[in-house]
């Protein structure tokens, strides 16, 4: 058959994402990963460029970003838009409206599945903003960590593929370095190869921070064995240090066996600028999927769960039981996940990506010959996709990338239309094959126009909570000349904490509060400034006033769902800052004030313990524990489950808690 491209629906049980945190991120999530600051050691080893790069605009907040934290864990039957491609020999189902991720990649003439494609569609808290899903191919833009498009739609349409039939073009605006994206996806007839082409380009004037890196999961047994072309890799783990190691061997343990390992981890593999880059995940029998690219795209990882209990609960949490487990085999611009790569203003990167079936001999790749391995499988990628086919294919694509699209397919947020718009009235931002069509705007982006276009940011017509804050440079600028009203100096502050002037944004949001009618979003960004100040006692209190001031609010205006995400969120935060200034009984206090909704939520039945505790209720507090409770957003890596267990007794911590992933927890 031809190559064709269809719109279709998939059905998956599915957890609501819920609604966006209205509270501004001031912080970020977490630092798990990040380097430990105080690693001199193994930062004197790092080579040059990369310790450069490792250095280079580090993430302060993932501002304009909202958190997503409003999902749970009940799962109902949902239909899915999706983009389906395929040839007589593979099929690929993209989803645009998440981030663009290829759910699957079937191989027709094995009816092999290539990709570990999750059965579920349930958000946990791994994307730099919350919520993200595992499985499938994601396009990880941004900063270190899971991209905050995740769970975001993308842009997508048919353009003309270079071989005479159509790809599909997803695009859209990434919002923590300002940087519009494509990726093409086209099949050519008869390939066993699904070809991604990617461009990102840097519209400004000065240089930007890149990250890119495709997380490819895969299947993962006792007999998986992930390879590429290198004898060295860069560890890293959550107790975030960096290490050069060999490979495949660390420590007597073949961690290129994922479930070797004990406990989760990132090797990040050291290539040879020379050697073709590839990685690959091979089953029992020698089959399995091969990733492959132009030079641009030099990084290979593998990322392991580990047989450890931790790793494992983590793989049930994020699909359903009796569901098989999966590793994760990557490649970026960069050595390693730690680094940011710098994009001169005006410039761009652009690569070619391949992805498809390889077979190689079964006892060579499973041998104990590691350079015989690698050659096998190098001499099976050669013979099925040569080095040379994939640097054409790329330069074939390449005049086809500023080429318009024809039918959409899928339409994504308004944030880059807003930016765009703003940009070519200064005559700027020409980005030919990624339009951003002012039809895009929309609600959210509304008071921003009139911002810019009329010098003044709007009331809010109805109490509400406020909207996202815009934290670039041009916006901040465009908010200090506005008029001084309540609603701008909240935005306004909310910038310049991004910006790092933490006592300017302060000053605002007191100019804010003499004149506010709705004090508690002003008053929520005081106290987290005190608490980040080293102030606990007056952050406990203005967060006092500030659930106050929101209950207030709350009641003249009714109920809806942005008033209960607002009132999760901060009584989150108060509860939590209260406790910290030992003051039991105001949190107590906040706590009973909340709807039986949320108090039945997992993370609140954690914070209930908390409670309890400070309460000297260890009783009740060991009851709740007893009954049994899941905490849908638990981070990443997060250690306040086995913390509060260990405060509450000596009793080994039960499995269905167990969420270590360290060595020694």
């Amino acid at each position: 058959m031809a190559t064709s491209v269809r719109r279709a629906v998939l059905t998956l049980p599915a957890a609501p994402l819920g609604p966006e945190n209205p509270l501004p991120a001031l912080r970020p999530l977490d630092q798990t990963h990040s380097l430990d600051q105080y690693d001199e050691r193994a930062r004197r080893e790092f080579p040059r460029d990369m310790a450069r790069q490792i250095g280079y605009e580090p993430l302060r907040t993932v501002l304009p970003v909202r958190i997503l934290d409003g999902y749970g864990r009940d799962r109902e039957p949902t239909g899915f838009d999706a983009i389906v491609i395929e040839n007589d020999r593979l099929r690929a189902t993209v989803l645009p409206g998440l981030g663009g991720r290829v759910h699957s990649l079937h191989h027709k003439p094995t009816g092999r599945e290539l990709l570990y494609r999750n059965p579920v569609f349930q958000p946990a808290d791994f994307a730099l903003n919350g919520a993200w899903f595992s499985g499938g191919i994601e396009w990880n833009i941004g900063a270190t960590g899971h991209t905050t498009l995740s769970c975001a739609p993308l842009n997508a349409a048919l353009v003309p593929a270079p071989d005479g039939g159509e790809m599909v073009r997803l695009w859209g605006w990434e919002p923590l370095r300002g940087l519009p994206f494509q990726v093409d996806l086209w099949l050519p007839d008869d390939s066993d190869f699904l070809h991604v082409g990617v461009r990102i380009r840097n519209p400004h004037q000065g240089p930007a921070p890149v990250y890119w890196w495709s997380n490819i999961a895969v299947p993962e047994d006792a007999r998986t064995r992930v390879l590429a072309p290198a004898d060295e890799a860069w560890h890293f783990g959550y107790a975030r240090t960096l290490r050069r190691v060999p490979v495949p061997e660390r420590d007597g343990v073949d961690v290129t066996y994922p479930l070797h390992a004990e406990h989760a981890s990132d090797y990040f593999y050291e290539v040879p600028q020379a050697a073709r880059k590839w990685i690959t995940s091979l089953d029992a029998d020698g089959h399995g999927l091969v990733q492959t690219s132009t030079d641009l795209l030099r990084g290979r990882k593998l990322f392991l769960w580990g047989a450890g209990r931790g790793g494992r609960r983590w793989q049930r949490w994020l699909t359903e039981p009796d569901t098989p487990g999966y590793a994760e085999i990557q490649a970026g611009l960069a050595r390693t996940q730690l680094e940011h790569v710098k994009l001169d203003g005006h410039a761009e990167f652009s690569w070619l990506e391949s992805y498809g079936p390889l077979v190689a001999d079964p006892a060579t790749v499973h041998g104990a010959d590691w350079d015989a391995a690698r050659t096998e499988v190098e001499g099976r990628l050669e013979s099925a996709l040569p080095r040379a086919a994939v640097d054409a294919a790329y330069e074939a694509w390449l005049p086809h990338a500023d080429t318009e699209p024809g039918e959409r397919l899928a339409t994504g947020s308004g944030w880059g239309a807003l930016e765009v718009m703003r940009g070519a009235m200064r005559g700027g931002y020409q980005l030919p094959g990624t339009p951003f069509d002012e039809s895009m705007l929309g609600e959210e982006q509304a008071p921003w126009v009139e911002l810019y276009t009329q010098g003044t940011f709007p009331k809010a017509r109805t109490p509400e909570p406020p909207g996202p804050t815009l934290v670039a440079p041009h916006w901040r600028d465009m908010l200090e000349t506005a008029p001084a009203e309540p609603l701008t100096e909240y935005h306004l502050g909310v910038t310049q904490w991004h910006a790092g002037d933490l006592a300017q944004a302060v000053r605002s949001w007191e100019r804010g509060l003499k004149l506010a009618s709705s004090r508690w979003p002003l008053l929520r960004c005081l106290a987290l400034a005190d608490r980040e100040g080293g102030n606990p006692e007056r952050a406990a209190e203005l967060y006092a006033e500030a659930f106050d001031d929101l209950c207030r609010e709350r009641e003249s205006d009714g109920d809806g769902e942005s008033w209960t995400a607002a009132t999760t969120a901060l009584a989150r935060e108060a509860i939590t800052a209260l406790l910290a200034a030992d003051r039991a009984r105001d949190a107590r206090r906040i706590f009973d004030r909340l709807s039986d909704g949320i108090r039945e939520r997992g993370r609140f039945r954690l914070i209930e313990v908390q409670l309890l505790l400070a309460e000297d209720e260890k009783a009740a507090a060991r009851g709740l524990f007893d009954a049994g409770f899941e905490v849908a957003d638990l981070r990443e890596g997060a250690q306040t489950l086995n913390e509060v267990w260990a405060a509450l007794t000596d009793d080994p911590l039960p499995e269905e808690y167990d969420y270590r992933m360290r060595p020694g927890d």
